[in-house]
């Protein structure tokens, strides 16, 4: 930085939803409901795959990781939210919005990814089921779910250091409800073309990359069921999947359309809206979207709470 009256900022202001004053009880409210039936829900699909005989498949297996995947993915962002709206300080220090976006984009990844995984296990089920207890045994199961969580690691950390290693001389109010690149990019001082790149190719290749593989999957999964000869057999077979790709579009529909479309139509109140939906819209639907849609959960939480 030139100029000596030029000073770093050391912490930032979220702006959230500050531009409705009168709305900040009602929106707490809203979000603390929706915080906690996040966790009640996710939190009871992790119980009954672990404690239920008849969910202990590799399928089951994977949604009980990815229920806890939203619950940590939802906790990096709604508690703040929720502080925010209680106490309207909305100030965030430098270190703690680096934090938070490292996790998010850490969680973001491994749901990416995990969601490709529960894709090509799918996949394996209706297209090669006879391999399918060899294919999917435990050991390669937790291998695929620990190498969701860690495998964008080393390249996240880096891009969170080239985003923050920017230089931020003020003005320090973020215009968004958490931290994220594209607010703080418009933020920083100088030249920030070469992070805005490194930031977008990484976007292509954690979001897109898996996106292209479910996609592949479900082109091979359609094509099988489609010649199964029974009408009972491809309904079946299509219901294993649909909850699968009700999550897959919510999450991946509400991410591209921040992430992926050009900087000239960002609209403030959009990406703040899309921004919900993604990190806290789909894991509240997504134990619904499971429990409703399919008759082994809702046996299981039936056996749970048999009144």
């Amino acid at each position: 930085m030139t100029g000596n009256n030029l000073t770093a900022v050391v912490e930032f202001i979220l702006l959230g939803f500050s531009d409705l004053p009168k709305l900040q009880g009602f929106l707490f409210g809203i979000f603390l409901i929706m915080y906690l039936s996040i966790l009640i829900g996710n939190g009871l699909l992790i119980v009954i795959t672990m404690i239920d005989p008849g969910l202990q498949t590799p399928m089951y297996f994977f949604l009980g990781n990815f229920s806890f995947l939203e619950i940590c993915y939802t906790s990096v962002t709604l508690p703040r939210m929720l502080t925010d709206l209680w106490t309207q300080k909305r100030t965030i220090s430098f270190l703690a919005c680096a934090v938070q976006t490292f996790f998010l984009y850490i969680l973001g990844v491994a749901e990416c990814l995990l969601l490709a995984v529960m894709a090509y296990d799918r996949y394996v089920a209706i297209c090669k089921p006879l391999y399918y207890p060899l294919i999917m045994n435990h050991k390669v199961c937790v291998q695929l779910v620990v190498a969701s969580w860690i495998i964008g690691v080393p390249i996240l950390v880096e891009e969170t250091y080239q985003i923050f290693r920017l230089n931020f001389c003020g003005p320090n109010k973020l215009n968004h409800i958490f931290c994220d690149a594209p607010p703080l990019l418009e933020l920083a001082c100088g030249d920030t073309y070469k992070t805005e790149v490194s930031v977008h190719v990484a976007a292509l290749a954690f979001v897109i990359t898996p996106f292209l593989l479910i996609l592949i999957s479900y082109v091979k999964i359609i094509a099988t069921i489609l010649r199964l000869p029974s009408t009972s057999g491809r309904s079946k077979a299509f219901s294993t999947c649909s909850s699968h790709l009700m999550v897959v579009g919510l999450f991946y529909g509400s991410g591209s359309i921040v992430y992926l479309r050009p900087k000239s139509t960002h609209s403030t109140g959009s990406v703040k809206v899309f921004a919900l939906f993604y990190t806290t819209v789909t894991p509240m639907f997504n134990p619904l979207i499971y429990s409703l849609r399919n008759k082994d959960v809702i046996s299981a939480l039936r056996k749970l709470f048999p009144k």
